[in-house]
């Protein structure tokens, strides 16, 4: 493989994992955003409209070098919680929560960001490195 193709690829792999992370932050903050919602009934039927599905984003490996994030959904869905004061309660008080921890959530946005930063970082150094290739060519 010629030395511009190998660079090439280089910022391809950075670019993929800058992508993966912010797809990384966008599902977590999602699961924030809705950790108050109505989960999904594990005994109701299979479309819940309203319901709300918590996801993970898991980091794939490419066939070029690269990582795809790829978002699969949180097992289980949901956690029962007692809530007798809501409108979404049961007879018994309890109510469907997605399965999302704040504490988890906020630990997964922590690590994308720095995963974020650590490819930005690479792109700059690949730019660095191909700027000085340039000059001593010229």
């Amino acid at each position: 493989m010629a030395i511009g193709a190998r660079m090439i690829q280089g910022f391809a792999i950075s670019v993929s994992g800058l992508m993966a992370q912010s797809k990384r932050l966008a599902v977590s903050a999602d699961n924030v955003a809705d950790m108050r919602s109505r989960g999904v009934d594990p005994d109701g039927p299979q479309q819940q409209p309203g319901a709300f599905q918590p996801k993970r984003v898991q980091d794939v490996t490419t066939s070029g070098g690269g990582v795809r994030g790829e978002v699969r959904p949180v097992s289980p869905a949901s956690v029962e919680t007692y809530e007798p004061g809501s409108p979404d309660a049961d007879s018994e008080g309890l109510v469907n929560r997605p399965n999302v921890n704040l504490a988890e959530e906020l630990v997964t946005q922590i690590q994308a960001q720095r995963a974020y930063e650590a490819n930005a970082a690479a792109i700059r150094t690949q730019d660095e490195v191909t700027d000085t290739l340039l000059d001593i060519k010229s």
